[in-house]
This record gives C-alpha cells, sequence and structure tokens, in this order.
C-alpha cells in the first residue's frame, strides 16, 4: 500500500554489501552458530515462556531501522526498547530492509534479516516475521541477486502457483534458522492476488498458498504459530457500489469485496492460530468522509466483525492507519499521537489482541512526523519521540489479557472524550483542538488540545 513509504531497497543494498555487508557477515561469523550468513540452521536464541497466540502491541521495522547507523544512536534504540520491558517488532523477509532471501533456488542469504532479527533480540523485543515479499524466480522473473527487481510492482507481485510449495519451502527455512521466532504471518496485504478480470480478490489463491505455508511451518515446531490473511479491510462510501450492507457506520462501509476474500479464506484455512488483518480507519475515496476521530470508530466495528467470523481466534492488526495522505495531513504531532491514541482505544474495544506500528523512520535528517525515533544517521540520533511514548506505555498498560474498566466522565465533556481504563491506569485523549476542563474517574483535569493524559488509579 502507498501508506508503507515505499522505497526501493537494490542499490542500497548492493552498496552496503560493499562496504558495510562484508564487515557485518565477518562478524556472524564469529558470533552466531550457523556460520556463514547463508547457511542452515542458522542463528539461534533461547525461546522465553510459553507461547502464546498473541503478543500486544508493537512496531514494524520499515526501510530504515536502529538496526543500522551510529553505534550511540543505535545504542540508544535498544535502551529505550529494553527499558520499556521489551516489545514486540515485525520484520518482512523480503524489502522493508531484508534483502533478497533467496536469489536463486537453494541458495540463501540472510544477512540483512540476520541483523534485523538480532536487533530484536538484542533490544529485548518479541520477534515476529511477516512472510514476504518472494524471491523473483518464483514470480516470473530471473534467478540471481543480481536479477532482483526492486520496483514496488515486481515487489508486490505474488508467486506463481507452480512455486506456491517452492515459497512454503522458503517459510520454512526461515523457521528453522530463527528458531526463537514463534509467531509468522503469511503475505501481506493480499498483495498480487488481485484478478483483474473478475475484479475481485483471488482468495482461492491465497488461501491455497496460506495452507502451503501453514502446513510448511507447523512441521517445524509444535509451537510455532500462523496467522492470515494479512487482508487490507478497506472501507468505502456507503454509497459506493461495493458497500457491505451489514458493516457500515459513521465511518463508512466496508468493501463487500474484501469480506468476500476474508470469508472464503476463513472457511477454507487449513488452520489458524490467530488472525490478521490491516487497513486504514478513513475510506478509499468517496464523500462525506467522516471525521478522523469518527473514523476510526471503522476499527472497533471490523475488529467485532472478524472476531465473530472466527469465532473469537485472537485478533492482530499487522499495519493499522488513521492518517490519510500517507501520514501528511498536515497534523501537528499532538493531533496526530491523539487520533493514534483513539486507534488504538479503538482497536482494543474491537477484540484486538495485537497490533504493531508502522515506524516511518528516515535514514537522515531531523523532521520525521509519526516516527518512533530520530534517525540513528549520526551520534544523537535515536532518541524518543511522542508517538514511542504513547506507544511504549500503551503496550505496557494494556498488555494481552487485560481487564479493561469502565470509568466515570463529566457529561458535558464525555464526547470531547475518548478514554481506556484497566485497575491500574486510565488513558485519556482529548479530541479537540482547544483546551478542556473536565472530570475523568474522579480527577478534576485541565486538558491542552489534542492532549493525551496517563492517570494512576
Amino acid at each position: 500500500m502507498a501508506r508503507h513509504g515505499w522505497v526501493p531497497v537494490g542499490r542500497r543494498w548492493r552498496l552496503g554489501a560493499l562496504l558495510g555487508g562484508i564487515a557485518a557477515a565477518l562478524a556472524l561469523l564469529v558470533s552466531l552458530p550457523g556460520g556463514l550468513p547463508g547457511g542452515l540452521p542458522g542463528t539461534s536464541a533461547a525461546p522465553r515462556g510459553t507461547v502464546k497466540p498473541y503478543v500486544g502491541w508493537g512496531f514494524t521495522h520499515t526501510q530504515f531501522s536502529a538496526d543500522e547507523g551510529a553505534p550511540a544512536a543505535t545504542a540508544r534504540v535498544r535502551g529505550l526498547l529494553k527499558a520499556a520491558g521489551g516489545v514486540a517488532q515485525d520484520q518482512a523477509i523480503m524489502g522493508w530492509g531484508a534483502d533478497n532471501p533467496e536469489p536463486s533456488p537453494g541458495h540463501y542469504d540472510f544477512t540483512a534479516l540476520d541483523r534485523r532479527i538480532a536487533f530484536v533480540r538484542a533490544s529485548g523485543g518479541t520477534p515476529v516475521i511477516t512472510l514476504c515479499c518472494a524471491p523473483d524466480w518464483m514470480k516470473g522473473g530471473k534467478s540471481g541477486a543480481n536479477h532482483t527487481d526492486w520496483s514496488r510492482s515486481a515487489l508486490e507481485t505474488a508467486p506463481t502457483p507452480a512455486h506456491y510449495q517452492d515459497f512454503a519451502d522458503l517459510a520454512a527455512t526461515v523457521a528453522r534458522r530463527y528458531p526463537d521466532v514463534k509467531h509468522f504471518l503469511v503475505w501481506n496485504e493480499f498483495k498480487g492476488f488481485w484478478d483483474e478480470a473478475a475484479g475481485r480478490w483471488d482468495y482461492e489463491g491465497y488461501t491455497d498458498l496460506y495452507n502451503r505455508v501453514y502446513r510448511a511451518l507447523k512441521k517445524t515446531g509444535e509451537d510455532v504459530m500462523v496467522g492470515g490473511p494479512y487482508l487490507p479491510m478497506d472501507s468505502v462510501a456507503p454509497a459506493d457500489s461495493n458497500a457491505s450492507r451489514q458493516v457500515r457506520g459513521g465511518w463508512g462501509a466496508m468493501d463487500q469485496r474484501v469480506l468476500d476474500a476474508f470469508s472464503y479464506w476463513n472457511a477454507h484455512k487449513t488452520g489458524a492460530d490467530f488472525t490478521v488483518v490491516d487497513g486504514a480507519s478513513y475510506p478509499n475515496g468517496g464523500d462525506p468522509r467522516p471525521d478522523e476521530f469518527t473514523a476510526t470508530e471503522k476499527l472497533t466495528a471490523v475488529s467485532a466483525w472478524v472476531r465473530r467470523q472466527t469465532h473469537d481466534l485472537p485478533l492482530w492488526w499487522a499495519e493499522y492507519y488513521v492518517e490519510p495522505g500517507d501520514g501528511d495531513a498536515g497534523w501537528s504531532e499532538p493531533h496526530r499521537v491523539a487520533v493514534q491514541a483513539t486507534g488504538m482505544i479503538a482497536l482494543v474495544r474491537g477484540g484486538a489482541d495485537t497490533g504493531f506500528y508502522w515506524n516511518p523512520e528516515k535514514r537522515t535528517g531531523t523532521g520525521c512526523p509519526g516516527c518512533l525515533w530520530t534517525p540513528t544517521d549520526r551520534a544523537g540520533g535515536g532518541r524518543p519521540l511522542p508517538m514511542y511514548d504513547l506507544l511504549s506505555r500503551f503496550a505496557a498498560a494494556f498488555p494481552p489479557g487485560t481487564r479493561h474498566r469502565t470509568v466515570s466522565a463529566d457529561p458535558a465533556t464525555a464526547s470531547d472524550l475518548r478514554v481506556l481504563a484497566s485497575d491500574r491506569t486510565v488513558l485519556v485523549v482529548n479530541t479537540r483542538d482547544r483546551a478542556i476542563r473536565t472530570r475523568v474517574d474522579g480527577d478534576r483535569l485541565t486538558l491542552r488540545p489534542y492532549e493525551v493524559k496517563w492517570l494512576d488509579r
């Protein structure tokens, strides 16, 4: 999706392999039991505790992240994450910072993925892997690292049916390489599975791929957990010809073609330990568009619908977006954080167990709207930003299994607030661009415009 802030990876990695990758590879030879980065079984780390079908609230690594940069900056981010008690972190196997894992059949290059997983471990996080995308030779392209096509259209092409099993075998290879990674998401947003001629998702093809990957992963370990369909839960204006008649609200209406795709996967999947979806709170085009806070109600409605369809299988949102314009709506950072907090509250109210924030870290520079920390290219980088404070606090205050409580709020201002409470914590969001005086859970509060406030109980 465009919201991912796509940056082609190829040329950067060719240069990186020459200038920095050699040193990284030599370090891996010394420190990791798997030997060469492309060898098997590869790296290992001891799994921690009983594996559960959820990991809580975390973030996804994107093209640039804190595994690279000035040592002082990357160490600063590791320290932040450790201090937060270890935050769940997701990484794709190809693209978004990872190189082609199998440039030609049976020949692997996990250098970049090794480094990302090593960072997750070093920062005390729970590692999660998204099994996307596929090497070129699995989708009609050429074999060999020098022939990897890093254009967006090529990366987002699905494997051909003849190579579904090859992709499943690659997934199993990845699982064996990282035995402490217990949670796997199969593919990403149905990329390459849109049937243009039929005007619908090729859910039969995706489900075939999913089932092969599911079976292959389950053979690698009894406690490996697999989820899908990682379907983009797109919504449209209520008057759209594809609008659902059942799943709709003040936020718009679900695209019925998405619901059909989900229902097919749900009925024909071999199995699933958890359900994975993603999407934005705002609809695709059309008028009228809801305001940004009303739009987040979609996240509650969709979550509740999915939980009903799967008989309460744990629900993950692999990505969730609340800001139109690919994160460039011109909002101030307090405004952005307030809408993000409202979206996370909406997900919890719908029954989501896990959610990953798509971290838009930049490689260099100072301005970084919505980022978790400043770029790590210089020693002074890697400093926390307001979105990191929200994510880390939310993850600690509202882990899976939290018993949520209803708290009192001043009726005169209740419609201006969003509140989430547990036995120990209350999160209060002012959704207005003006200051509000109110009372929440017995406390008198003066909230600044778009202020996000945490209260102890």
